[in-house]
């Protein structure tokens, strides 16, 4: 099993969750940097730890920081052989922790980090889908949209091929939206994730989420797909190996 998106330098003690998600089943995780520094610490952990990989971006949240100003500094940490996608990046009109031409521009630099490497891009978009999908309409790379929480995203993302990753919340009581959108995403596309330490599922709602609690979100899944929880585990854990080219 795997957690296609965990922010691993968030947890407390990244190496003791990771002795529990191994004891859970889940052998491979790949941890996200969302700014330079936490890109920097993303990599150490993947390669201290066995079945760990990075994606590196700088997130939407900090564009109109000084941290977006460093975006350049990626495309070296890119060249270390366990990092293996952009992102995660994109568009958010929901916090609006930055300014909507900020967030836009540190996208486009995303993409075109992405193009250029051949790397896949991992996508954060909150009440943006039209904006989202409009960015990336002339990126012909793998795009795996993370935490998918915009149902309005989901014909496009069809249409054009991408993966498309659920997360803790769609196993909340109110997301059948989601869990409808899940049942339509065709079986090579389909990813999970926990986004730890953040959106722990349903039965843990309220603490710290962590790898091996993807457990829950992959049952969700599958009941709202009407599969096998093991068979659909299995099958993320290939549509994962060719959405970020792993090993």
């Amino acid at each position: 099993m795997i957690d296609v998106h965990a922010h691993l330098d968030g947890l407390e003690e990244p190496g003791a969750a990771l002795a529990r998600a191994r004891q859970a089943g889940v052998s491979r995780v790949i941890t996200i940097g969302t700014g330079i520094d936490s890109c920097r610490a993303a990599l150490a952990l993947a390669d201290a730890q066995e079945g760990v990989w990075a994606a590196l971006g700088v997130d939407p949240h900090q564009a109109s920081s000084p941290e977006a100003d460093r975006v350049g500094e990626l495309r070296e940490l890119l060249s270390h052989p366990k990092a293996m996608a952009v992102g995660e990046t994109g568009l958010d009109n929901f916090h609006r922790h930055a300014e909507p031409a900020d967030q836009q521009r540190l996208f486009d630099a995303h993409i075109a980090l992405a193009d250029e490497l051949g790397l896949p891009l991992v996508i954060h978009s909150r009440d943006a889908a039209d904006a989202t999908a409009a960015a990336l309409a002339g990126f012909s790379g793998r795009v795996v949209l993370h935490c998918f929480s915009s149902p309005e995203l989901l014909a496009p993302a069809l249409e054009r091929g991408y993966y498309v990753s659920f997360a803790g919340n769609v196993t909340y009581p109110k997301a059948a939206e989601l869990r409808e959108a899940a049942a339509r995403v065709p079986a090579d596309r389909i990813l999970a994730e926990t986004d730890s330490p953040y959106l722990a599922p349903q039965p843990l709602r309220g603490r710290p989420n962590e790898p091996a609690l993807i457990v829950h979100t992959v049952e969700a899944l599958a009941a709202a797909r009407g599969e096998d929880p093991l068979e659909l585990a299995r099958q993320i854990d290939e549509n994962a190996t060719a959405a970020f080219g792993l090993s």
